[in-house]
């Protein structure tokens, strides 16, 4: 596969000029950065930038589209998926960012996790309807750098945006998607970390399976030896030293998860040729199960009660302008055959 340079930076004052305050969900707690919400067709200067940044991001760990920016169709389409970025106004920099699309039906347009996993009817009926599917989580390098000091927040902030979505759409239950391994990681401490998780967080209804499910070497004896503990707690400690052996630790947003929720469900593992061979495991959390001071600590902040209802009709017609601009263009087309059929 041919591996395309990357765009250069958008302008700066092209993507200030999109950041209005509408478009601002809230401040994150901790950095003094915000949170902003939009659609591609409405912010084309953002959706641009956080193309770069995703592709950037993704090809310096291993994945990438191997273009020389990261959107796809889903990403561009009317009812397509919605973008979170974290702003850092000091800096005038996107620190990272989420895709995002509200399923508000059995049958949700545009789902990347469509092209990898099977959904069963009892998933589609009981848990679509009232999910918020997210994807392509990223932080830009020089908020991993350690020499930023503000690199300590960026994950945080991410949670401050997920936080906000929660806040914004009270009919959300459920928040579900891929967590990704990259090439990079060594296969036995993979195993190690997925045989953990399906342990902990397993998906006993089978809501989710993979089309093509990747083979793992999970029966093997070795892993129930290894996890002796007596509780979550011991073996997670001992998850940590296994992996730490072989050079490696826990993806940050694949601990942040595990450590979110005791009901947490862990779904199969896929490989994604689409983005560099990468390794995705699905997952689904239920909203009401996160821990009560993780869910008081992102989606309580200053002032968030202030203008709600009016900032609640704001989600809502970004996320139904959406599906009104793909009725508006349905229309039109119909419009154009009809008069073709007529001129003949």
């Amino acid at each position: 596969m041919e591996i395309r340079p990357i765009i250069a930076p958008v302008d700066r004052a092209l993507l200030e000029a999109e950041l209005t305050p509408a478009r601002r969900a809230r401040t994150t707690k901790r950095g003094g950065n915000e949170i902003y919400l939009f659609r591609a067709a409405e912010c084309p200067a953002l959706m641009r930038e956080v193309g770069r940044l995703r592709e950037e991001a993704f090809r310096g760990a291993g994945g990438g589209t191997g273009l020389e920016l990261d959107i796809d169709a889903e990403d561009l389409a009317p009812d397509g998926y919605c973008q979170l970025v974290v702003w850092d106004p000091a800096a005038r920099e996107i620190v990272g960012g989420y895709r995002f699309i509200v399923c508000a039906s059995e049958h949700p347009a545009h789902l990347s996790t469509e092209h990898y996993f099977r959904f069963s009817d009892r998933f589609r009926r009981e848990y679509l309807p009232y999910t918020i599917e997210l994807g392509r989580s990223f932080v830009q390098h020089a908020y991993q750098a350690r020499r930023n000091p503000k690199s300590l927040y960026a994950l945080d902030n991410l949670w401050d945006g997920l936080g906000a979505l929660i806040v914004l759409n009270p009919g959300v239950r459920y928040l579900f998607g891929k967590v990704t391994m990259y090439t990079t990681y060594k296969a036995v401490a993979r195993n190690a970390l997925i045989w953990f998780l399906r342990r902990y967080f397993p998906d006993r209804e089978r809501l989710v399976e993979g089309i093509h499910p990747l083979p793992l070497d999970l029966d093997d004896p070795y892993y129930e030896e290894l996890f002796t503990g007596a509780d979550y707690q011991e073996n997670y400690r001992i998850l940590i030293r296994k992996i730490r052996e072989f050079n490696e630790n826990i993806p940050p947003l694949i601990n942040a998860y595990m450590n979110l929720s005791p009901t947490m469900r862990v779904f199969d593992t896929v490989l994604n040729p689409d983005f560099g061979g990468v390794e995705e495991t699905g997952i689904l959390l239920t909203i009401a199960d996160i821990y009560p001071e993780k869910r008081e600590r992102y989606t309580r902040w200053e002032g968030w009660r202030i203008g709600l209802i009016f900032r609640r009709a704001l989600f809502r017609r970004m996320v139904e302008d959406g599906l009104a601009r793909l009725a508006d263009a349905r229309e039109r087309a119909r419009e154009r055959r009809r008069r073709r059929t007529e001129r003949r």
